[in-house]
């Protein structure tokens, strides 16, 4: 049973006529635990039977790792969780930049709803709204953890939801900033040529994600999707976005010395749904298999030397031929380069894909299939009892060749690249 005991006060050394209560009580495991600072034996033997209680109920926290900081047990919790590597690298991110600064030295039991918004009103001043919220639900993923390691009984920012933000001082593309027209695109591929400019257009007319075409192999590329229809057979080319290692990752890992190290290396991709295969227009298919042909590197979309993309240097090449660049001189080692006029200003591999999709919203593709072949999850019960027929595949696949046919026409090419 918990019993209290007298703590004197000491001054310069000596023992004052002053003091508090201690409690002590019986831990878990038999040994005594104690809690000092009660003013009265009542309070102190109370909130000793209070902790005797719980543990015989089986639903005591220990004081002591309630009071561990926030900081110390970011590293308990980053250690245990094994997501994707650039998950990672933006979890760490997330809380050096911003939450480690303001919350590292706070004890797990001192974290409340009303200082954490109040810390997110601020916060929402300087950075995106998105930034904000994803820095408030990693930080209740991590009180997650500590309610499920014993370290505390409830999580206060559980099911909480942030309110009175201010407006959001990232200002957001409109609409037609991030869907692009299919001349447009065209122009981008005959600008960069024909082996960066597949690139493009592949993107464009499949909705790939950026991973997943920097880390096709030419195993998955024009293989070929077979399904019974109409007394017969239905096929098509597709892409596989395969499951075991479909998407390239980039990010940087942490040592055990505590440093930081670039790396890049195929992993599965993003979700269950993303590993699948990919319907290929006619048209794209001829420009791949002919790619194929003559590309003499393992993956489908390298740099001429058959290197993995850094998204660094993939942006020094998109960059100037989607926005413009000025005529240069030649230089030492540099040849001249005429000027550019900007085609897709501020265009992204991303909004390749919100174009791509937006395509198959105007084309009437079914949304069962769209979702599928974005490599989404169609939501609700519908989910579990629509697929894609065969009917589905080839109205999609007509309607993205004729967005190629109608663009070729309107720019007088008989082909994307000249020679």
């Amino acid at each position: 049973m918990a019993y209290a005991e007298k703590v004197f006060k000491v001054r310069n050394g000596k023992k004052t006529t002053k003091f508090t209560w201690r409690v002590k009580y019986k831990r878990p495991d038999g040994s005594w635990g104690s809690e000092s600072g009660f003013p009265t034996k009542k309070l102190a033997e109370d909130w000793g039977d209070q902790q005797e209680a719980a543990i015989r109920e089986g639903r005591w926290v220990d004081p002591d790792l309630a009071r561990t900081t926030f900081g110390t047990f970011v590293a308990e919790w980053m250690e245990a969780q094994k997501p994707r590597g650039r998950t990672t690298m933006n979890r760490w991110e997330r809380l050096e930049t911003h939450l480690l600064p303001k919350w590292k030295d706070t004890p797990l039991i001192a974290l409340n709803w009303f200082d954490v918004e109040a810390w997110a009103r601020v916060l929402a001043l300087t950075v995106a709204r998105s930034t904000v919220r994803d820095c408030v639900q990693l930080m209740s993923r991590i009180v997650n953890g500590a309610v499920d390691k014993r370290y505390l009984t409830v999580n206060p920012l559980a099911g909480r939801r942030l309110t009175g933000l201010p407006a959001d001082i990232v200002k957001k593309k409109s609409d037609e900033e991030q869907v692009f027209e299919p001349e447009v695109v065209l122009q981008l591929a005959r600008r960069l040529g024909p082996v960066y400019g597949l690139h493009v257009v592949t993107a464009a007319w499949t909705g790939l994600r950026w991973e997943e075409l920097t880390g096709l192999h030419r195993r998955n590329a024009l293989l070929e999707r077979r399904q019974k229809h109409d007394g017969g057979e239905f096929t098509c080319p597709v892409i596989r976005i395969d499951k075991t290692d479909g998407a390239l990752a980039e990010y940087t890992v942490r040592t055990n010395e505590g440093k930081r190290k670039a790396y890049r290396g195929l992993e599965p991709p993003k979700n269950q749904k993303s590993a699948r295969d990919v319907d290929v227009p006619p048209f794209l298919a001829q420009l791949l298999e002919k790619h194929l042909a003559d590309w003499p590197h393992d993956f489908v979309f390298t740099t001429k030397k058959g290197t993995w993309w850094w998204r660094s240097y993939w942006f020094e090449v998109l960059r100037p031929a989607a926005d413009g660049r000025d005529e240069r001189l030649p230089g030492r080692g540099r040849p001249a380069c005429p000027e550019w006029e900007p085609i897709a200003r501020g265009l992204t591999m991303r909004d390749l894909r919100h174009t791509h999709d937006s395509w198959q919203e105007q084309i009437g593709v079914a949304p069962v299939l769209g979702y599928e072949q974005m490599g989404h999850k169609y939501p609700g019960i519908k989910g579990t009892y629509r697929h894609p027929t065969p009917p589905m595949r080839k109205q999609r696949l007509q309607g993205l060749q004729e967005l190629y046919e109608r663009a070729m026409r309107n720019l007088g090419w008989g082909s994307i690249w000249e020679g």
